[in-house]
């Protein structure tokens, strides 16, 4: 095994148990080592300090495996933290009967680079690193004997895997497709899951939480649900009890799922339900020339800041729809809104929405409030020595 020497001083963020080595902290690698290879990694006097996976393409060098030095990695090891990452849920009674649940979070689960979630009796796996991608076969057989599923699907397509020097890699690893529509139940609703083409792993699980919140909200209210997507938080506030939900995408194909899924819900009023096909940000601003008001506006967009070196210009793309949606708000209108970027801080986000506030109150004295903070469901968990595995984070506004 090669042996990975940090620079001095480098070796502090290892004892805070972070499991990130990027190329500035590496003073040398005594030893060959493959891409992916597990490599010791030792301080600058020799002493042991964890094992990682070596990735020498990428700007992050090595992704610990264990802290514990004498910790074989091998495929007892992905069994452990496997079984060990599916304990954890199973013992949450919010997760109890989901269809749909995030199995493993990569670093915050212990394993770097590696997301599993469950569709029913699907697990769709993807591998983001070199590490990971080199323990392909012992990830996938240690999740088979943890679920107990049917069948596992690939979808490493992610671009993240050009900076570890990876190619796309997607199909079956275990089973074959079912000739039946992949469909879960999610809070009373169900919905359609694209494995294979659709955004992620086939579906937001990691919003779960919050749709159910705008359920919970949507009741008497004309809603907005901008980036809709296929309609998760849209037919949520249906099943609330929403006036009127307007669902607006610039993704045709996203909004024909829309369309099925609510069609697979035939409890939800069809007729109180509306799609708009356009660019958001443009009709946005039609909308308010058109004198439109909402009751509660849901804006989830893309990401839009990869890392923190995007960060300046995803801010003014996230203040620009906020100060658009809060002009669309009738007085006492509630906003939902979200950023799922990586290089946008909870805390740069909230200073974004509140100079949004600003803009959008400037001619009608129009105050917000904070009434809630929202983040990802519960089997998206963060290590707390891994902040940046806080990606998704959210406000609940409402204004007077």
């Amino acid at each position: 095994m090669a042996t990975l020497t940090l620079h001095p001083g480098k070796e502090r963020s290892v004892r805070r148990r972070h499991p990130w080595l990027f190329s500035g902290a590496v003073a040398q690698l005594d030893g060959r080592a493959r891409p992916g290879d597990t490599v010791d990694v030792v301080s600058s006097d020799g002493r042991p300090l964890a094992r990682a996976a070596w990735s020498p393409a990428s700007q992050i060098r090595a992704r610990i495996w264990s802290f514990d030095i004498d910790e074989s990695i091998d495929h007892a090891f992905f069994k452990r933290r496997v079984a060990a990452a599916v304990a954890r849920r199973a013992a949450l009674p919010e997760l109890a009967g989901q269809q749909g649940l995030r199995l493993i979070h990569a670093e915050s689960d212990g394993l770097p680079g590696v997301i599993a979630d469950r569709y029913g009796d699907t697990v769709v796996v993807q591998l983001t690193t070199a590490g990971a991608d080199k323990w392909r076969a012992a990830i996938a057989d240690s999740l088979l004997k943890a679920t107990g599923c049917a069948r596992i699907y690939e979808r490493s397509d992610v671009e993240v895997r050009s900076l570890e020097g990876l190619e796309p890699v997607t199909g079956w690893l275990h089973g074959a497709a079912s000739d039946d529509e992949l469909v879960i139940e999610e809070n009373g609703v169900h919905m359609t899951v694209d494995i294979v083409g659709g955004h992620k792993t086939g579906f937001y699980l990691d919003q779960r939480e919050n749709r159910r919140r705008v359920a919970e909200l949507a009741r008497g209210r004309r809603v907005l649900n901008c980036f809709c997507y296929t309609a998760g938080f849209s037919l949520q506030a249906l099943a609330g009890g929403a006036r009127e939900v307007v669902s607006m995408d610039s993704s045709g194909p996203a909004l024909e799922t829309a369309r099925r899924n609510l069609a697979l819900n035939p409890q939800l009023d069809a007729a109180r339900a509306l799609w708009i096909e356009d660019d958001v940000f443009a009709e946005l601003r039609n909308m308010r020339g058109a004198g439109e008001s909402y009751d509660l506006i849901v804006l989830d967009p893309p990401k839009f800041a990869h890392t923190a070196a995007h960060a300046e210009r995803a801010a003014r793309a996230y203040k620009d729809i906020n100060v658009q949606a809060l002009r669309l708000l009738a007085p006492g209108g509630l906003l939902m809104t979200y950023s799922c970027s990586g290089g946008v801080s909870a805390e740069l986000f909230q200073k974004i929405v509140a100079g949004a506030a600003l803009d959008a109150g400037a001619s009608t004295k129009m105050t917000a409030r904070i009434v809630q903070r929202l983040q990802g469901a519960a089997d998206h968990p963060v290590d707390l020595a891994f902040p940046e595995g806080d990606y998704l984070k959210g406000l609940l506004l409402q204004v007077d």
